[in-house]
């Protein structure tokens, strides 16, 4: 007779199944760039939880599980058609450079917009540069904002006119809708995906693994075409080194022109010129970042948080994170954090 195990204890009795990895399936359409195409498999193929688990799960497919051609000639063979955008928990549409009436407000071919209407309510949407004009297409994109390439944002705006584009941005995110602009932005909305989803920590890793910056400052601005400065010009790359060894320290725009060497009026043109965005800007998001990165991984106080950041007392920092990322510092730390217990004096949640 069959002997009845003994129930686990110990360790083996509280071990913890790994939660599934994140499916993801990119929509190849004829006359995909293979770079765009590929940004999704590189990006989140190099995310692990702590123990090298893959976190996401890619799938490149078309819409009718047949193989197209790229716009570099030779022909993408698809690993699923239009069933694995039916499971997946986020659908990823790069760009197509053979179907020009987008471009004009027409229809997506049959075969793509029955695709796309088999994606389950919910799952989580995204472009990389051009790729929203499929989204546009299909509807998903009226009345949110969006973004694409710069260069074609006045044809977008002609064609989809209820969509509120901001060409100015590197991605706009809508919360289950994502935009990117063009190419490379891809990769910064992919790490950005990362990033909320599991925390700076395993997106910089991520970010390493590809040689890529983790994120990239300003946005779009500063890749449109203007008049080439002269050589002669100072630059405020020096003084963006400088002041992110100082962030917990008072930085006004006085003493950054100063640093600089530059009138007020002169650091500040140059400064978007090259960042794309203002000072203020710039510096709002440099110290959101090092706030984002203690909360992760310290235990530090709020208000200890908020001053080694440059953003003062607590209820600054809760303020700006409500605005950016419609969370509060204590949320943030209990989704993103490395659980560590909480430090005397540390917030939980205030009261309102």
């Amino acid at each position: 007779m069959r002997e009845t195990p003994e129930p686990a204890t110990g360790a083996a009795a509280h071990e913890v199944t790994p939660a599934p990895a994140h499916r993801v399936a990119v929509l190849a359409l004829p006359g995909v760039p293979p770079f765009e195409l590929g940004i999704p498999s590189r990006v989140f193929g190099s995310a692990e939880d702590a123990d090298g688990r893959p976190l996401y799960e890619v799938t490149v497919c078309t819409a009718d599980g047949a193989p197209v051609l790229s716009d570099a000639g030779f022909t993408v063979q698809p690993s699923a058609g239009p069933e694995a955008l039916a499971a997946a928990d986020t659908v990823v549409l790069p760009p197509t450079h053979a179907m020009p009436e987008l471009g004009r407000g027409g229809p997506l071919p049959p075969e793509v917009a029955a695709a796309i209407d088999g994606i389950r309510p919910g799952t989580r949407l995204v472009s990389i540069c051009t790729g929203s004009y499929v989204l546009a297409a299909a509807g998903l994109l009226d009345g949110r904002p969006a973004t694409t390439h710069w260069n074609l944002a006045p044809e977008f705006r002609r064609a989809y006119p209820r969509v509120r584009v901001d060409e100015d941005v590197l991605f706009v995110d809508d919360g289950d809708v994502l935009t990117s602009a063009g190419v490379a932005a891809g990769v910064d909305l992919c790490l950005h995906m990362i990033r909320r989803d599991h925390g700076a920590s395993v997106a910089n890793r991520a970010a390493r693994m590809c040689v890529v910056p983790p994120w990239r400052d300003g946005g779009q601005a500063q890749f449109i075409d203007r008049p080439v400065p002269e050589p002669t010009l100072a630059s405020t790359t020096a003084t963006r080194a400088w002041a992110l060894e100082h962030l917990a320290e008072p930085l006004t725009l006085a003493r950054l022109a100063e640093h600089a060497r530059m009138s007020l009026r002169s650091f500040t043109r140059r400064f978007r010129d090259e960042a794309g965005v203002t000072p203020v800007q710039w510096l709002t998001a440099q110290r959101l970042e090092l706030a984002r990165q203690l909360l992760e991984t310290t235990d530090l106080p709020i208000d200890l948080v908020a001053h080694r950041a440059g953003l003062g007392s607590g209820n600054s920092l809760r303020a700006h994170m409500r605005t950016a990322f419609g969370v509060s510092p204590a949320a943030y730390r209990r989704a993103f954090g490395t659980g560590a217990l909480p430090s005397r004096g540390q917030e939980t949640e205030p009261s309102v």
